[in-house]
């Protein structure tokens, strides 16, 4: 069974604003040695 897909519509200012939080949370998992491959897949999803 798929999960449901949910939709959000944002303006370019909310879209630049969670880019930047996503951004900073990556800046520190990568300060802690951790792995980021889900917030990078994110982040790439918002840009599209």
């Amino acid at each position: 069974m798929r999960k449901k897909k949910y939709h959000l519509y944002l303006t370019a200012e909310e879209r630049r604003y969670l880019f930047n939080a996503l951004l900073a949370y990556r800046n520190k998992l990568l300060a802690q040695g951790r792995y980021t491959d889900l917030v990078d897949e994110v982040m790439i999803k918002l840009q599209k």
